[in-house]
């Protein structure tokens, strides 16, 4: 069998899965994976880039980020890709002006979008938020639209650590009443 260092032969950077890969959250704030915090650091010491990513959308990169560095993780903000600064650029690019519909703790990576005047929606996992009112804001801002626009942060159902969001019936839902295809900011 081929040595490692003959298998990454051309290979110029890794790209990790933060949750379930280098830590498993649970409601205690999570835990590192076995040997995660070491192999990261491993990848980091060698010639390799070194990135992460994750389809977090109840909380910013910061406060993972925060929460990884905590847990002994050499990471920093610019490395790690999620749905909520993907959703920006696409955002910013195209001129959107959106009505979030999405969870409190993601809302400050939305802080240089303009919000006024809405001319699409953005949805993800906004827990508590998910009510009748805002809901109906959501679906009236987008029927108002000749073409309208809708950008959900992720997709699939609850995980194991947020069985009770099921984001993908409410985006499901509004994409429906509209008649409109959906765009992934996670894709």
């Amino acid at each position: 069998m081929a040595e490692w260092g003959e298998r990454l032969a051309g290979v110029r950077g890794v790209l990790l899965d933060i949750s379930g890969v280098l830590y498993d959250g649970d409601a205690g704030g999570g835990t590192p994976i076995s040997g995660s915090v070491e192999a990261v650091a491993r990848l980091k010491r060698s010639h390799l880039k070194v990135r992460f990513c994750t389809n977090e959308s109840q909380k910013s990169r910061g406060k993972l980020v925060g929460r990884l560095r905590q847990l002994g993780f050499d990471i920093c903000e610019e490395e790690v890709t999620a749905p909520a600064p993907a959703a920006c650029q696409i955002l910013k690019e195209q001129g959107l002006r959106p009505h979030l519909l999405i969870h409190d703790e993601v809302r400050s990576e939305f802080d240089q979008i303009d919000t006024s005047n809405p001319n699409c929606v953005v949805i993800g996992d906004a827990g508590e938020a998910f009510s009748y009112q805002n809901m109906n804001k959501a679906f009236q801002v987008l029927m108002e639209l000749e073409k309208p626009v809708l950008i959900s942060l992720g997709r699939g159902p609850g995980d194991e650590h947020h069985p009770e969001v099921k984001a993908d019936g409410y985006v499901d839902n509004l994409a429906e009443a509209v008649d409109l295809l959906l765009r992934h900011a996670d894709q």
